[in-house]
């Protein structure tokens, strides 16, 4: 005999009887977790901005690209995303085939950086980084990979000095602001910006982190937690869990006027479309982007829409331009074991065949 939604009595006491099994197990569980850390590979600071720093990643082998891969991540999260740990590290990828992988750690900023601009991270901090390795590998440009917002100050930087860029990679960009189902971007350009931001100075990073889990409130207030107690007798799945939560809530403040510009520029005017965007007093135009640009998206991603990406296509200047479309979300394209697989090893070969 079923019941109105289509569930037996017994199925219901049987589904009771297991989530008072996995509750017992968990509280042993929660005994036997350790304190989750991130980070697979050692790394070795080698640059320093203030609170800015460039690392570089020390993997088994001995890297055997001659020009270092730059990684530039968002200023919304903490960059380790991408050496999360052992089985999901974009990084350990890189360099298991043999490229020499360095990412900029933007920091936490503080009410003394208040009035850092854009100008600031991209031309100071991201130029900074990429000047010095230039100067210790006697090379005149060196190869970029930008990350979501890392990835717009990666195309801006790529514009404002193309000669110092060998190879762009470009990772869940957005490139146009404004496509139909980007809810970000749709409730961005209905804020009064320069109301908020004289009024917060920094902007608080749980402002931030509410913003982005209530794109999708179910999945990320909801689900995601009743799911976990199925993980709860899994002390190696409970700690994956409560590393990727580690990350999500470990958010630095943004800078409120590198946030206000950004947020003006970018997200209400659309400015790498429809132009507009300056930087220190110099007009961004993606057709000085005129380097090789290899364009990797994510088909599921809810925070950078497939579309917005793939605008960069008939916006640089380069005549050597790929498109890679991943299977997944926004966050799986660095942790998902797909994403182990492919994601590397496309950017290895496509650099490979760069490479002279």
């Amino acid at each position: 005999m079923y019941g109105p939604f289509g569930f037996s009595p017994d199925a219901l006491a049987q589904e009771a009887m297991n989530v008072q099994a996995k509750l017992r197990a968990g509280l042993e569980t929660l005994h036997e977790v350790d304190d989750v850390t991130y980070g697979a590979t050692a790394r070795e600071e080698v640059w320093r901005d203030g609170k800015v720093a460039l690392y570089r990643f020390r993997g088994e082998r001995t890297p055997t690209a001659k020009v270092p891969l730059l990684i530039s991540y968002a200023l919304v999260n903490r960059p380790y995303m991408v050496d999360l740990q052992s089985d999901k590290s974009i990084v350990r990828g890189l360099l298991e085939r043999g490229e020499d992988v360095y990412v900029l750690d933007w920091g936490y900023p503080d009410r003394s950086d208040r009035y850092l601009e854009l100008e600031d991270y991209i031309q100071r901090f991201l130029g900074g980084a990429v000047d010095y390795l230039r100067g210790q590998y006697r090379l005149d440009a060196v190869n970029v990979l930008g990350i979501c917002q890392g990835g717009a100050f990666a195309l801006c930087y790529s514009a404002l000095n193309p000669k110092k860029v060998r190879n762009l990679v470009t990772m869940v960009t957005p490139v146009d602001f404004h496509v139909g189902d980007n809810m970000l971007a749709n409730w961005v350009r209905g804020v009064d910006v320069d109301t908020f931001v004289d009024t917060l100075g920094n902007v608080p990073a749980d402002v931030m982190n509410w913003t982005y889990l209530t794109l999708k409130p179910w999945r990320l207030f909801v689900q995601k937690y009743v799911g976990m107690v199925d993980i709860l007798d899994n002390k190696q799945a409970l700690e994956d869990f409560l590393r990727m939560e580690k990350w999500i809530f470990d958010s630095p403040d943004q800078a409120g006027e590198a946030f206000r510009q950004f947020a003006k520029q970018f997200y209400q005017a659309n400015g790498f479309v429809n132009g507009g965007i300056s930087i220190g007093g110099r007009p961004v135009d993606l057709a000085h982007v005129d380097m090789p640009v290899l364009n990797i998206f994510a088909e599921q991603d809810h925070l950078v829409p497939p579309a917005s990406s793939r605008a960069l296509k008939g916006l640089v200047g380069s005549d050597d331009y790929s498109e890679l479309s991943f299977r997944g979300g926004h966050i799986g394209i660095y942790v998902s074991s797909r994403a182990q697989r492919e994601v590397p090893e496309a950017i290895h070969q496509w650099l490979a065949q760069r490479s002279s």
